[in-house]
């Protein structure tokens, strides 16, 4: 069975300084309007040659999409993933490759694109099911369900210019998912709507997905990712980077938007917040695995500890030192500051500080995490420095502990089940 999506040796150049020799139809009008003025400054400018500086948005990116899959599409900013998603909405042509979509597309790349701004709600349903060649009593069978789901009905005779992002998002979504297109793609736009609204997106397009339906879904929320997805993709300087189970891909993606992930030696030279101290920094900070090895990818259930470097131009008496781990969603999981245990240090002048903490069992379950450092004296900061370090736990155990799926909680518990030792129901 043939793909649904097949993209080959695809790759985008913008030119700057020259007029591209294709475009979308927007590009094309919008050409047309300057190009008279162009004139008129080359002109004046002695008609001298404009320079141009070339830049490949993507270069030779290759992949396959089966029927009813969900597809995430991770990288960090510019890393080519909206040009992608462009091209394959039919938003821009390629410069160089092939790319076949087998069904209809629908497209949620940004807020108010497909939209009409005169035109109410209500008419920007249908405008755009007759854009996905649907007929009236296709759209009318499905009205009711996209309004209840966009939860807009008081203003769905309101032109949408009126729209606040958040209901224009609602809206734009309801609608590409509603009128059931066989491609779904959906940019980072869902992170303009609220937590619950998000919720009923990613359970949308897991509904979508259970029918047949292919969802290309673009994030910069990981946790998003490894909930909906099973596949993603990681661009990174407009290249394929990985293409690979989520777990794995999420891995990837950390390590390049965390440089030498497990071990940094370049701290001291950090920017910090200007309201913190500059007499004493931190220098290095590494993950060491239970072999006592700068590791990426810790097991499941092993020994690990956190080593640190500090060096400081004055004297400092009784410091105490902080340590916590984050989701790659943003949810604190742990933090240990070494005051609590009774262990305070001292900086001087010419000697680094150097210490280290050690945890005799990883409790978090499988997945991504980033480190977060302080040094403290009392209640005041002196440094601190926020997800300098990202590691992986993976679904690996160490030695014979059964290892736990993140999706059961960040934290995996020691407890004993048995019978109650008295009725106290």
């Amino acid at each position: 069975m043939k793909p649904i999506i097949e993209v080959n040796n695809l790759s985008k150049r913008y030119s700057i300084g020259r007029r591209q020799s294709y475009g979308s139809l927007r590009e094309e009008v919008s050409d047309a309007f300057s190009r008279p003025f162009r004139r008129i400054f080359s002109s004046s400018a002695g008609k001298a040659e404009a320079k141009e500086d070339t830049v490949w948005a993507i270069k030779d990116v290759s992949f396959n999409v089966a029927e009813g899959e969900i597809v995430g599409i991770i990288g960090r900013n510019g890393a080519g993933k909206s040009t992608l998603l462009k091209i394959l909405s039919r938003i821009t042509e390629p410069t160089e490759g092939r790319v076949v979509m087998r069904g209809r597309v629908a497209s949620l790349l940004e807020v108010g694109t497909g939209f009409h701004p005169e035109l109410t709600g209500r008419e920007n349903i249908f405008l755009n099911g007759a854009l996905l060649g649907m007929t009236g009593a296709e759209i009318k069978a499905r009205f009711d369900g996209i309004v209840e789901f966009s939860e807009i009905d008081k203003f769905l005779d309101t032109p949408v210019k009126r729209y606040s992002s958040g209901m224009y998002v609602r809206l734009a979504f309801a609608v590409a998912a509603h009128l059931e297109p066989e491609i779904l793609i959906v940019d980072e736009v869902l992170a303009v709507g609220d937590a619950a609204f998000q919720r009923k997106c990613l359970g949308k397009m897991s509904e979508a997905a259970r029918g047949g339906r292919t969802v290309l879904f673009v994030s910069h929320n990981m946790g998003a990712v490894q909930r909906l997805c099973e596949r993603a993709i990681v661009m990174h300087n407009g290249n394929v980077l990985k293409d690979s189970f989520v777990e794995s891909a999420v891995a990837s993606y950390l390590n390049i938007s965390h440089e030498n992930i497990g071990g940094r030696d370049d701290l001291y030279g950090i920017k910090r917040d200007s309201n913190e101290f500059s007499n004493i920094k931190f220098s290095k900070c590494h993950v060491l695995d239970s072999e006592g090895k700068v590791n990426v990818s810790l097991k499941y259930g092993e020994p690990f500890t956190v080593l640190l470097e500090a060096v400081s131009t004055t004297t400092h008496e009784d410091i105490s030192l902080v340590v916590a781990a984050d989701s790659i969603t943003g949810v604190r999981v742990f933090t240990t500051v070494s005051e609590d245990f009774g262990v305070l240090y001292r900086a001087v002048p010419g000697e680094p500080l150097r210490a280290e903490v050690h945890f005799d069992k990883l409790v978090l379950t499988p997945g991504c995490y980033v480190l977060s450092i302080a040094i403290r004296s009392g209640k005041v900061g002196l440094d601190t420095l926020m997800n300098i370090i990202g590691f992986e736990v993976t679904a690996q155990a160490f030695g014979n502990i059964t290892p736990h799926s993140g999706t059961f909680g960040l934290v995996s518990v020691d407890s004993e089940w048995r019978p109650p030792k008295s009725i106290v129901f």
